[in-house]
């Protein structure tokens, strides 16, 4: 047997061996799994889904121009749109990973050659042009996959960062809503308070004409004007928490164009009595945060699908066509025709642990998505029941605080009328007040809490996003 068939032979075997060496990733498995947990005994599948416009039921139209004027010019969302962007621009760069690709390319040198270098003269010693004018042709043929994992990795990318973008526009239109609604808060809170402060006035001047005429002592005088500076301190107190909020809403908006203190609706001028929902079973295709998780989890499955591609055989087809010669002017000349074209084979023999060592990365990254996810799902389970509770709660509190504050503004009627007819003490007059006092603020709290509540609800809810057919715009 002659050397060269020996040769051969031994060339074949050993890369049989080097194939079947280099697709040695067992043992690298993704340990985490992915759960879906079943909704509720409570939820129903006959829940109508919530508007993508869902502030406009509020029915103020001062918050659906604050709204819309955060979500056109927020730096948060533009960041999550530029963000898509790149992602849509990555996946782009992919499609044509495993399409032939061709190139051009022109090189002049001038060079002069050595007289003892391997060309002998007349060449040798001499200077001359070289001249290269070619075409390069290469298609890498994707036989194990490793292109089209890596074009699907990218569009799950892509696809998460689209839902990235929903998510942020219901965030940010969330926020808006409540700090509004804080906003609105505080003017009601304020209401109360000046509400107060002029019924101290009163007292004291009424606490007064008693004194004058001997039916009081100094010590109700006192206790009267000591309640004034206390209903001051609360309206200054309230009216930095004011100022606070709505440098809050104007950095939402990105304007200083906001409501300010007494341009506000009341609370009661503002709907909540839209019926509150059960909690929808789709409640995970609603949400766009969840959506955006498990993209992310397709696409670290398509990351995996590559890592381990990459122990397998990388083949091209590669070829030349142009034209070189020695001297410009002889460049365009049938004789200076050049070209080759073959395939190249490239396969991984030993690379000190390197494709495993990636293989294990791209399988946590693959984990981490899952366990995301898992935890994503069952946050918006969390999220909604708590908000649907806290809304059914808040009706039966919100009853029952009214009865209470009829209640108290009665005994305090009462306890007015008593200390004007000289039957009851100034501190009978002090106690009902503080219980009034403290109903009013209790009213306003509940109220607001209602509109807060209900903002979450509709975040919980997915803000009207619709993963089937909604693609929100890059630009």
């Amino acid at each position: 047997m002659n050397t060269t068939i020996v040769s051969r032979r031994l060339a074949g075997v050993a890369a049989a061996l080097a194939l079947a060496g280099c697709a040695n990733f067992s043992g690298i498995e993704p340990e985490a799994k992915l759960r879906a947990p079943a909704p509720p005994a409570t939820a129903s599948e006959h829940v109508a889904p919530v508007s993508d416009r869902w502030w406009t039921e509020f029915g103020d139209a001062r918050l659906d121009a604050l709204v819309d004027e955060a979500l056109r010019g927020s730096p948060n969302l533009g960041v999550a749109r530029a963000r898509l962007r790149r992602a849509q621009a990555a996946a782009d760069a992919l499609r044509g990973a495993d399409q032939p690709q061709v190139n051009g390319s022109f090189d002049f040198t001038r060079e002069r050659f050595s007289k003892t270098g391997i060309f002998p003269p007349p060449l040798g010693g001499s200077t001359q042009d070289i001249v290269n004018l070619q075409a390069n042709f290469s298609w890498e043929l994707d036989f194990f996959g490793k292109n089209q994992a890596a074009l699907e990795a990218a569009v799950g990318a892509s696809r998460a960062a689209d839902a990235d973008v929903a998510a942020a526009r219901v965030v940010l239109a969330s926020n808006v809503a409540r700090t509004y609604f804080q906003l609105v808060r505080a003017q009601e809170q304020l209401a109360v308070a000046r509400r107060t402060l002029g019924q101290r006035e009163e007292q004291l001047r009424l606490v007064g004409q008693r004194v004058s005429a001997g039916l009081d002592t100094t010590l109700e005088q006192r206790q009267s004007e000591g309640a004034l500076p206390e209903a001051r301190q609360q309206i200054e107190a309230l009216n930095e928490q004011a100022q606070i909020t709505r440098n809050a809403l104007a950095a939402l908006v990105g304007s200083n164009d906001v409501p300010t203190v007494g341009a506000l609706p009341t609370l009661a001028k503002l709907n909540t009595t839209t019926a509150v929902p059960a909690l929808p079973a789709d409640l995970v295709a609603r949400r766009p945060d969840i959506a955006a998780a498990r993209w992310r989890v397709e696409a670290a499955t398509q990351d995996v699908k590559s890592a381990k591609a990459e122990f397998y055989p990388n083949i091209n087809l590669t070829g030349f066509l142009g034209l070189s010669s020695l001297g410009l002017d002889r460049l365009i000349n049938a004789s200076s025709t050049q070209w080759g074209v073959g395939p190249a084979v490239r396969l991984p023999i030993f690379d000190a642990g390197r494709l495993r060592a990636n293989l294990r990365g791209k399988t946590a990254d693959l984990d981490v998505a899952i366990e995301s996810y898992n935890g994503a799902v069952i946050e918006a389970f969390h999220e909604a029941g708590d908000a649907l509770a806290s809304l059914r709660s808040l009706a039966r509190q919100q009853a029952e605080q009214r009865q209470a504050q009829v209640a108290a503004e009665g005994a305090y009627d009462i306890a007015v009328q008593r200390y004007r007819a000289g039957l009851g003490t100034f501190l009978n007059v002090l106690t009902a007040e503080t219980t009034v006092l403290a109903q009013r603020r209790l009213g306003v709290d509940l109220a607001a809490r209602v509109l807060d509540a209900r903002v979450a609800l509709y975040r919980a809810l997915g803000g009207g996003y619709n993963g089937a057919d909604a693609t929100v715009a890059a630009h």
